[in-house]
């Protein structure tokens, strides 16, 4: 809270005699985090009307956190989180190399390009996010919103989703990395993830602080996704 003081005479008049010493505080911390605070873009359209799209300080679950508003100018507002560690640590992919002889594993499960491999897969695709979008009521990321993602080769592939049609042999090229940090929200603790697929093959690992997950997966052909569907569920820290 902030706000001006003046140092007056007793007609109203400003004055330099105020001591210094009895100079009241300009600017206090709120006691009480949600102090007027809004809890949706839609509450900031309510009270601002239709305004360009920015960021926007809410109060979530009692948290004051920094949210994107999109769709200002619109009846539906949304919320996306802003992934300040940006779109490299944000990725999800579909390895598009198929093995010849997807029996094998080679290169002790390294991955390579130049594998004797044909690249031919048509599910295969590369995206990259800079911001997600948010459910507020259920605190899930929406995992299939695009509006602030990049597909730079194949098809959109949803956030936190990686998969391949490699091999037969337990051997997944596709990747994902999911990078909260610096946003006020990490994933769930019980939040997993499924194999789907044939031959399919999981390896996750997610940091001990919630913020960070960093998976591995694919199949002949297969893939992982959150085990909730198209939704990863968060909280705040």
């Amino acid at each position: 809270m902030e706000r001006t003081v003046q140092c007056v005479s007793a007609d109203g008049q400003e004055s330099n005699r105020c001591s210094p010493d009895a100079e009241p505080e300009t600017r206090k911390v709120c006691t009480n985090p949600s102090c007027n605070l809004p809890s949706s873009c839609l509450d900031i359209q309510s009270t601002k009307g239709p305004i360009p799209d920015s960021e926007h300080f809410l109060s979530v679950q009692g948290k004051v956190l920094k949210v994107y508003c999109a769709g200002m100018q619109t009846e539906t507002p949304q919320e996306y989180i802003t992934l300040t560690t940006g779109e490299e640590e944000n990725i999800s992919e579909i390895f598009g190399f198929r093995l010849n002889d997807p029996s094998q594993c080679p290169a002790n499960d390294s991955r390579r390009e130049d594998c004797d491999c044909r690249r031919d897969y048509t599910a295969a695709g590369v995206t990259t996010f800079s911001k997600v979008r948010l459910d507020l009521r259920r605190m899930n990321i929406i995992t299939t919103d695009w509006r602030f993602a990049f597909t730079h080769d194949g098809q959109s592939v949803p956030f936190a989703t990686a998969g391949d049609c490699y091999s037969l042999a337990h051997c997944p090229q596709g990747q994902f990395k999911v990078n909260l940090s610096g946003t006020g929200f990490k994933v769930a603790e019980d939040t997993s993830w499924i194999s789907q697929g044939n031959y399919a093959a999981t390896r996750i690992q997610k940091s001990q602080d919630g913020s960070r997950v960093k998976g591995i997966c694919g199949g002949y052909c297969g893939k992982c996704t959150p085990s909730s569907g198209d939704t990863l569920p968060v909280i705040v820290e």
